[in-house]
């Protein structure tokens, strides 16, 4: 049976049936996964150091696990390399695997296996609460694909934060009482994730990443990220415990220096599979119900799992491979050097960018609306800000990463996953840092042309301009347009005047 790298769950269902006497695991850390895409150095060693302890764990179990590291001496470089190597080697009379989470790696296999005149059983991943079938019918029945359809649905047919048949406390939804900022003194004092100590496996994995992609961005010096099951499950009760209460009220606040807050991290864990979003959610709404979180934090946070995260699976596998290619604002210029510097005297990139770089993490409001917002506002190329995102974030896989990226973050298919462009100035960031953010740059969030203009607004209002037919169409964009029909042709040239500039380098940015 094969398993990959973001399948690392013993009760899979290519485990099924696994008779240990004749059945053996085929696992392989290949450089493909790491140079299709400039993986980071966290990226890179948080997937190698998790597959080493899991065929660990396999072995102590009594499985026969044929394992290819990624600095054997004949290793051939890619997972369909590997595969066709292990099937020449082995001779095997069947492969067997759960269903990839990657398109390209999923036919990648496939092909492989053809070649090789064997079939490929693909079996059901469990880890999920929505099958892809059960989403295609869920998106057949609507001519609008929206969250809160699929979301409410969810909790209905899994009896989620339900009582007699209603959501609990009458509400299906309570960012009204969510999403605030923090006030001038900052977050108050918060609990901080746990940091697991590298083993030795995991050491000698960073020290693998270091020699081998020292030209990758990121750094390994603050590693501490959950490799093993026992890991991941101590730091789910860690959050339901310290810092679940106050998901809800602060998950899109900003602080400069602030990499954690109330966030969960959970994300890379449960990505890799060492968690199961059916423990986390139970977990949540235990809380609740024991009357140790308000309500309001548990649905924000279920929300995230139960919703958005089986709804981007099902975009993913239901709109690929055509998806990868859409670019609704016709957007291609390239992106800047800085992402993979955080070389920038933009405050709030520089601080978003330099995090990301350190610890392969970043919340997802300085996701959506620092990093992406710039990007969607400069007319960056979709698939070069994917292949950044892809890059340099632990918790990145293609059928969770892409969607979110290409249409959330840049609102590049069209509105298939978002009703509007999640477009804002600089005013947005200031406000939900209470101006920590603005304070130290040298730009102002409320100046859209001159030499102390910030980009974020500058950009925000050319955006404006320059879409301002499409966005007529969009009745959630009117308050915005109303705004934008005051300026005068004199004001509107200017705009584009500094906007292009900030694209041509010559703005000091």
């Amino acid at each position: 049976m094969l398993v990959l790298g973001d399948q690392l769950d013993a009760e899979a269902a290519a485990f099924d049936g696994f008779d240990a006497a004749q059945d053996a695991v085929w696992m392989a850390e290949v450089d493909e996964e790491s140079t299709q895409v400039p993986s980071s150095q966290p990226r890179t060693a948080l997937f190698l150091a998790a597959m080493r302890h899991f065929a660990q764990a396999l072995q102590a179990a009594g499985r026969r696990v044929h394992y290819t590291r990624l600095d054997d001496a004949d290793n051939r470089g890619s997972l369909a390399g590997e595969l066709d190597a292990a099937i020449e080697r082995l001779q095997p009379q069947a492969l067997v695997m759960t269903a990839p989470g990657d398109h390209r790696v999923l036919r990648a296999l496939q092909a492989v296996a053809a070649a090789r005149g064997l079939a490929l059983e693909l079996r059901p991943d469990r880890h999920f609460f929505c099958t892809v079938r059960e989403f295609a019918a869920h998106a057949r029945a609507r001519r609008t694909l929206r969250l809160e359809f699929f979301y409410r649905e969810q909790r209905r047919r899994h009896g989620v934060l339900m009582d007699d048949g209603e959501p609990c406390g009458g509400r299906w939804n309570y960012d009204a009482d969510n999403r605030e900022a923090f006030g001038r003194d900052g977050p108050p004092a918060h609990a901080e994730p746990p940091r697991f100590e590298p083993d030795a496996i995991t050491r000698e994995v960073l020290d693998l990443v270091r020699r081998r992609f020292a030209g990758h961005p990121g750094r390994l010096d603050s590693f501490a990220w959950p490799v093993t099951r026992e890991q991941a499950l101590h730091a789910l009760q860690r959050f339901v415990a310290e810092r679940l209460a106050g998901f809800g009220r602060w998950q899109d606040a900003l602080w400069p220096g602030e990499p954690w807050l109330w966030h969960s991290q959970l994300s890379a864990a449960l990505n890799l599979k060492l968690l199961d979003p059916h423990e986390v959610v139970a977990a949540a709404e235990a809380a609740y119900r024991a009357g140790h979180v308000p309500l309001e934090s548990a649905e924000g946070f279920i929300r995230q799992i139960l919703g958005w995260r089986e709804y981007v699976r099902g975009v993913y596998w239901t709109r690929m491979p055509g998806y990868a290619e859409l670019n609704a604002w016709d957007a291609h210029e390239p992106l800047p050097a800085f992402y993979w510097s955080g070389d920038t005297p933009m405050a709030c990139l520089a601080d978003a960018i330099g995090q990301t770089l350190e610890h392969g993490y970043a919340h997802h409001i300085q996701r959506l609306m620092v990093t992406g917002l710039y990007a969607l506002l400069l007319g960056v190329e979709p698939k070069e800000v994917h292949a950044w995102y892809l890059a340099v974030y632990v918790d990145a896989v293609e059928w969770v990463e892409l969607p979110n990226t290409l249409g959330m973050s840049q609102n590049a298919d069209g509105g298939l996953m978002a009703s509007k462009p999640y477009v804002a100035s600089g005013r947005y960031i200031e406000r939900m840092s209470a101006g920590r953010l603005c304070a130290g740059c040298r730009f102002r969030p409320g100046e859209r042309i001159g030499d102390t203009a910030c980009p974020f607004t500058t950009l925000y209002w050319d955006f404006l301009l320059r879409h301002e037919a499409t966005l007529a169409t969009n009745p959630r964009m009117a308050m915005p347009l109303k705004h934008l029909a005051r300026l005068d042709a004199a004001e509107r040239a200017r705009i584009g005047d500094r906007a292009a500039a900030l694209r041509a380098g010559t703005a000091g940015v």
